[in-house]
């Protein structure tokens, strides 16, 4: 079956018949697929050239300054080696002629609300993973749209461009994983489709890192036993796949094999919210840790903020100038989404930690155990304190959300910027 990518209308040739467009869509088995992932393209980067057309020329980077980490990047930053966390200093040295910007997350909360209304509008099937991305059950919408889902989702492709002149690139299979492999092979604006027939031959030749949750302590320990493409685990069998590795191992193999039972999930929740950044140059002083650690508690908050929801577990994270990386967590006496609590809890675990001679070269902290933002902060007889501040950074937000992130600003972190600049 062949679609035309800029109707959605059935083609017959390289040419559409209705439109005249030659960007076909072609799968045998592009009407009975209706799992689908959607990823908007460099999001913040794109949201930023879109709306200052004099960046439309240059590579651009959002991110913080020199000692701060890469956000996200636009394609033409990532052609020169640019990648998302990696250290300021790094990417500027690869791509000198980039622009950097700070950005702002209000305004990408609210473009990707806009974005994730118009997938709710095609299905109620929507998980979001973040705020730009997310997976799309179609399935049983043809009698609503009176269009199968490839048509949907081509329509819904090509509206977000013309309302919001933003690109996504879409992946479409019958589970989750392949969904989300798919949305990644033709990047931007990509409408990439793994069917049933040809997964396990897709799948063979390709690095374990492809699979979800397999970060690259994961694929090393992976390696270490011969285990370097997907096909080498489905050799290996779900036996010894299990005896090396447990459940974690069984889960592999069944992926190797295609297998993905994992509903989308309107209700699925984030496993943890959090911030980190590598310095310039490695820092042992706890007060520089501390200035370095306020921003990220507040950009923690703000993200947990938009996603309205609050975490009982605060994880802190430091990595040492030798790599180690050193992972502290602690339980809540209730849920939050205040930066000064999470500021204060981590700077608890910090002290515990930091010595002055030993030094770091990363930082990063994080709120985990999620529930509804109303059921947080709400402080008790003898803690009259908690409302007040979270009235207090609630009001803060709502104008950073209207005139701009420095419209409010503390003196922790104006003092941080300084020491940035």
């Amino acid at each position: 079956m062949i679609l035309c990518r800029a109707c959605s209308s059935p083609m017959h040739g390289q040419r559409c018949s209705a439109c005249g467009d030659e960007q076909p869509l072609e799968h045998e088995e592009l009407a009975q697929l209706s799992i689908a992932h959607l990823d908007c393209d460099a999001f913040f980067a794109s949201i930023e050239k879109r709306d200052d057309p004099s960046l439309q020329p240059y590579p651009v980077i959002v991110g913080g300054g020199k000692r701060g980490v890469v956000s996200t990047c636009c394609y033409v930053a990532r052609a020169y080696g640019v990648r998302s966390a990696m250290p300021m200093f790094k990417a500027l040295k690869l791509c000198p002629q980039a622009k950097v910007v700070r950005g702002g997350m209000g305004k990408y909360v609210e473009e990707g609300r806009i974005i994730r209304a118009m997938m709710q509008d095609l299905t109620p099937q929507v998980q979001p993973l973040s705020i730009d991305e997310a997976f799309m059950d179609l399935s049983g919408t043809e009698a609503l749209h009176g269009a199968l889902p490839a048509q949907s989702l081509i329509r819904l492709q090509n509206r977000i461009w013309e309302e919001r002149q933003l690109t996504v690139s879409i992946g479409l299979s019958y589970n989750k994983f392949l969904a989300k492999t798919a949305s990644d092979l033709d990047k931007p604006r990509g409408f990439s489709i793994i069917g049933r027939a040809e997964s396990l031959d897709f799948l063979e030749l390709r690095s374990v890192a492809t699979l979800p949750g397999v970060g690259p302590a994961g694929a090393a320990a992976l390696e270490r036993n011969g285990l370097r493409r997907i096909g080498d685990i489905r050799a290996a069998g779900p036996h010894r796949m299990r005896g090396l590795y447990g459940d974690w191992g069984a889960h592999l193999f069944a992926l190797s094999m295609a297998d993905d039972t994992r509903k989308v999930d309107p209700h699925g929740e984030r496993k943890s919210i959090s911030s980190e950044t590598t310095f310039f140059e490695d820092v042992s002083d706890i007060e520089a840790l501390e200035d370095i650690l306020w921003p990220l508690c507040e950009k923690v908050a703000a993200r947990c903020r938009a996603a309205d929801t609050a975490g009982r577990t605060l994880t802190l994270k430091l990595k040492d100038s030798r790599f180690k990386t050193i992972t502290r967590r602690r339980q809540l006496n209730e849920p939050t989404l205040l930066a000064h609590r999470i500021f204060e809890t981590a700077r608890e675990l910090l002290a515990g930690d930091v010595n002055g001679k030993t030094k770091y070269r990363l930082i990063g902290v994080g709120l985990s155990d999620f529930t509804e933002a109303a059921n947080a902060d709400k402080g008790d007889m003898l803690d009259t304190e908690t409302p007040k501040r979270a009235a207090a950074e609630a009001a803060i937000a709502k104008a950073r959300d209207k005139f701009g992130r420095t419209a409010v600003q503390t003196g922790r972190a104006l003092k941080a910027e300084r020491d940035e600049d």
